[in-house]
C-alpha cells in the first residue's frame, strides 16, 4: 500500500480542468490496495466530480514529482553551507590534475 504524507494539501484548485487524454496514455500500472482505500479513493474523486483513473493518476504523478524534486536537491547542514560558499568566494589554485583535464577538454573541444 502506498501511503501519502499528510496535511492539507490539495490536489486540484476548483478551477483545474483534468484532461488525461490529452496525450497518447497506453501505458498501465495495476496496483493492489485495500478495499478501504479504495473507497476513499472513489470518495475523494467524486467530491471532485472526476474519475478514480483522473484522480489516482493526478494524486500519484504529483507525488512522483515531489519525490523526485526533493532527492535531486542538495541539502547543506549550516556548516557545510558556509564551507560551500566559503570555497566559491575564495577557490583554491587548480593543482595538475585539474590544470591537465583543462588542456586535455580545450583539445578535444577544438577537433
Amino acid at each position: 500500500m502506498v501511503q501519502f504524507r499528510g496535511g492539507s494539501r490539495s490536489l486540484f484548485s476548483p478551477k483545474e480542468e483534468f484532461n488525461v487524454t490529452a496525450t497518447s496514455q497506453n501505458a498501465r500500472l495495476d496496483v493492489r490496495l485495500s478495499e478501504d482505500s479504495k473507497r476513499l479513493i472513489e470518495q475523494a474523486a467524486g467530491l471532485l466530480g472526476v474519475s478514480v483513473s483522473s484522480f489516482t493518476v493526478s494524486a500519484v504523478v504529483r507525488e512522483a514529482e515531489e519525490v523526485v524534486e526533493r532527492f535531486g536537491m542538495l541539502r547543506l547542514s549550516d556548516r557545510d553551507r558556509d564551507i560551500f560558499l566559503a570555497a566559491l568566494d575564495n577557490p583554491p589554485e587548480p593543482n595538475e590534475k585539474l590544470r591537465a583535464a583543462a588542456k586535455r577538454h580545450a583539445r578535444e573541444i577544438q577537433q
